[in-house]
């Protein structure tokens, strides 16, 4: 992103009322919400580049602390590309607040009243129901993820590793930190 960003408070308020709405569907973490995301801040806004999307999910999954680290990274860079750090800042706080604010409060919640009534059918079916749905989720975030250059024949190492790393993961018992490092080593000497 070259050109500042002219952002009126109608835009902040837009991406704040975005992210309230993705909140509730980050089934699994904000992360399966990624694909959104990236259709809403890349390809309808224009307010983040496809590199800036990517390297702030990198950045995120890399340091320690919580997945949902992205989306504050996110709103950093859509408030650097609006003219500085004052925005920058704003970026993460409009960010952070859209996204953890409803989900946080529905957890809470939720959590209270399923825990008291754990025993009930449709509490433990609902628990059941919702894998095949967080499992789409992160899938759509990896196809993301590995479509980087939207250019397949640029784009194979990155298929093959998450088409690797996706079969690690689901038979063997390899820590993910070892997996972690790995394509951490891919990354570094250029590979993926």
């Amino acid at each position: 992103m070259n050109e500042a960003l002219h952002l009126a408070w109608s835009d902040w308020l837009q991406l704040f009322t975005h992210y309230l709405s993705l909140s509730l569907l980050a089934v699994g973490g904000a992360i399966t919400t990624a694909p959104d995301m990236h259709r809403y801040l890349v390809e309808q806004q224009g307010w983040l580049s496809d590199s800036q999307f990517n390297a702030s999910i990198a950045i995120a999954q890399a340091a320690p602390g919580p997945n949902v680290l992205f989306v504050a990274l996110m709103g950093w860079h859509v408030g650097l590309n609006a003219g500085g750090l004052l925005p920058a800042l704003f970026g993460v706080l409009v960010s952070m607040l859209g996204v953890m604010l409803p989900s946080s409060s529905l957890t809470y919640f939720t959590s209270r009243w399923s825990h008291a009534n754990r025993e009930l059918r449709a509490v433990r079916a609902f628990k059941q129901g919702m894998a095949p749905i967080v499992i789409a989720l992160l899938i759509a975030t990896g196809w993301i993820l590995a479509s980087a250059h939207g250019a397949p024949a640029q784009d194979w190492p990155l298929w093959l590793t998450t088409a690797v790393t996706t079969v690690m993961v689901w038979r063997t018992r390899l820590h993910l930190l070892w997996l972690l490092a790995a394509g951490g080593l891919l990354g570094w000497f250029g590979l993926v």
